[in-house]
Formats: C-alpha cells, structure tokens, sequence
C-alpha cells in the first residue's frame, strides 16, 4: 500500500480514458482489480472504479507502453525514490513545487496544490492546472510571500530577471532556496524538461523537471 501526499486525477483520467477497452481488461487483471466492477465500468462511464485503482492501470499501462526510467536517465516517463522538499500547503488553487536531489542529479516537480491529498477543492471549483513549464518560472518570478525560502528572496528574483536565457540554472538556483524539511518518496512524473549545467565550484549536475502523476510517502528511513 502507498501513502499518497500528492496524485494527480487529472492526469489518472486523461490518461485511463485513452487505453483501449482490449487492453484495459488484461492490465486489470495484472493489477488484480475486481472483474466484476470493471465489466460494469466498461459498460457505463470511466468514473465507477476508485482513482487508485484508475492509477494502478494507468502505471501497468506505461509501463507497458513506454519506457519508464530511473531520475538519472530522464526518459519522457521516470521514477524517482529520494527525500522531496515540498511547498505549497494551504494553497489548493497554486502550484506546488517538489524538489530533490540525487548525486548530480537535481529533480524538481511542478504541479497543482489542487492534487495534494488533504487539499481538494469543492467540485463545484474548476481549479488551474499548473503542471507546466509556464506556471514554473512564473513561479520562479512571483514567489508567494509565505513559501519557506532562505534568503536572498529577492536576490532569486532580480537574477531570474537577469537570467532569462538560463531556466536551468533558475531551477537550481530555487531548488537550493527551498528550506521546507525534506520527505522520503517515490513518484512517477511526466518528464518537462532536462538538461545539465556547470556550477560555480566546477561541478556539472544534471537537472531533471517534470510533473508527477503520484507522490507518495516512502517506507525509507527518513535522512537517508
């Protein structure tokens, strides 16, 4: 079992509505879902089983579909298992950026608070999404006052806008900022972005963006 803190039914439903019927019945039997309520989701609309259960099929899909990576190698799909610093509680209708690091391998997350369990709006609220490269570095730019950034706050903003060429290093550079403490998981996320750069000191890291389908808790031993 997994302790979600972030799972994105957006993407779960975009994603479960695409899989042809055929192959949705043979990933649910690999997944070890209840027949009896699949055939009747078959019939009638793609919402009667649970949004877990819609997440197991769309992660048997991909990984059936798709290469599916490990953070290191970034496919258009990866996986990641690393303490996370996450920001972006008490806000359901902002983003939420998750960042972690790996050797050289620097991952954010950018997503919508919406998605973090625990922070749903009413269904009656159409909330935006920002799983995309644009909320980021806007994000980047305007900063919520009461996000736990170390300082220079200011500092990050005047060189966003001074940098403008240089998206990878802003990501580093917000990433190093974030103070919130850190959380083991896993997560599988839709890769955004990826490249390297080479920091002051030499050291070349390679950064990683994307947007998680899940985030969930790690059983990992905290600090590790």
């Amino acid at each position: 079992m997994r302790y979600y803190l972030y799972n994105s039914g957006a993407k779960i439903d975009m994603l479960f509505g695409q899989i042809p019927a055929k192959l949705l019945r043979c990933l649910a039997v690999e997944a070890k879902l209840d027949l009896k309520v699949l055939s009747v989701q078959l019939q009638s609309p793609r919402d009667e089983i649970s949004e877990y259960d819609r997440l197991q099929v769309v992660e048997s899909y991909l990984e059936r579909e798709y290469e599916v990576s490990w953070i290191t190698e970034p496919a258009s799909w990866f996986r990641g298992d690393l303490p996370l610093r996450i920001a972006g509680y008490g806000r359901p209708s902002g983003p939420v950026f998750m960042t972690g690091q790996e050797g050289d391998t620097v991952v954010a997350l950018i997503g919508s608070a919406h998605h973090l369990v625990g922070q749903r709006v009413g269904p009656e609220s159409i909330p935006p999404s920002h799983a995309a490269l644009p909320s980021l570095f806007r994000l980047l730019r305007e900063t919520p006052e009461d996000w736990p950034l170390g300082e220079p706050r200011l500092a990050l903003r005047d060189c966003g806008r001074a940098r403008r060429n240089e998206p990878l290093r802003q990501v580093l550079e917000f990433s190093r900022l974030l103070k919130e403490p850190a959380v083991y998981c896993d997560f599988l996320a839709r890769r955004l972005m990826h490249g390297t750069l080479t920091t002051e000191s030499g050291r070349e890291l390679q950064i990683v963006v994307g947007t998680p389908l899940y985030v969930a808790q790690s059983d990992e031993a905290e600090g590790r």
